[in-house]
């Protein structure tokens, strides 16, 4: 794990946190955006812990450039540390690529579990903070929503889409469409395959941005 934080404390304090029970390792502390770009570039690590606010570039700017860097590739994951859970930056994140977020009161296990779940592939988006950020940042959205990209997906699909968009776990939504898990699952790997996202949480960006779910609905 590679962990961005421009505050040394902080640094160490999570890195102490993330290191104890042996099966995470942090490969590089840097203190700013361009110095975890460079350092994911050259150790490849399954998860960036990436603080938002940070001197020379940000992390939500380093969040795209490592997203979007075809040598780097799509298994690095990156997980935003903020503040608040309600922070105007954090959707733009998501947006960028970033597989979920953690606020920096979180307790010490949920913190490594939070670690281990984005490194095996999964997004970290709790059904309270997804809709507590939608609420809060996409209410005016900064353009009109386009549905177009969900042309690619079937009817069933798109009702899955609608249910990840309002934060609904798999089991949440098979009981509500009368499926299986199994199935739901399905349905949500196809979707990310045809909508080319990394992710649940880019399931969440799409679903808002396409307007098949609105903020308040």
């Amino acid at each position: 794990m590679v962990l961005a934080d421009d505050q040394p404390m902080v640094r160490t304090g999570l890195r102490t946190l993330c290191e104890r029970d042996g099966d995470i390792v942090v490969v590089a502390e840097v203190e700013n955006g361009a110095a975890a770009v460079a350092a994911v570039r050259a150790h490849r690590p399954d998860v960036v812990l990436m603080d938002i606010r940070m001197p020379v570039l940000d992390g939500l700017t380093a969040t795209t450039r490592i997203v979007a860097d075809p040598g780097i590739g799509r298994d690095v994951r990156v997980l935003v540390l903020t503040t608040y859970e309600q922070d105007e930056y954090v959707f733009a994140a998501l947006r960028a690529g970033a597989s979920g977020f953690i606020t920096k009161d979180i307790r010490p296990e949920a913190l490594r579990d939070a670690v281990r779940t984005v490194a095996g592939g999964q997004s970290l988006l709790s059904p309270h903070a997804t809709r507590t950020l939608i609420e809060a940042f996409v209410t005016n959205p900064p353009h009109q929503p386009d549905d177009r990209r969900l042309a690619v997906l079937t009817e069933r699909e798109r009702e899955v889409l609608a249910l990840v968009g309002r934060g609904l776990s798999n089991v949440d939504i098979g009981g509500l469409l009368f499926l299986s898990p199994a199935t739901v699952k399905t349905h949500v790997n196809r979707s990310m395959v045809k909508l080319d996202a990394r992710d649940r949480a880019q399931l969440v960006v799409v679903a808002y941005e396409t307007g098949l779910v609105r903020a308040g609905a």
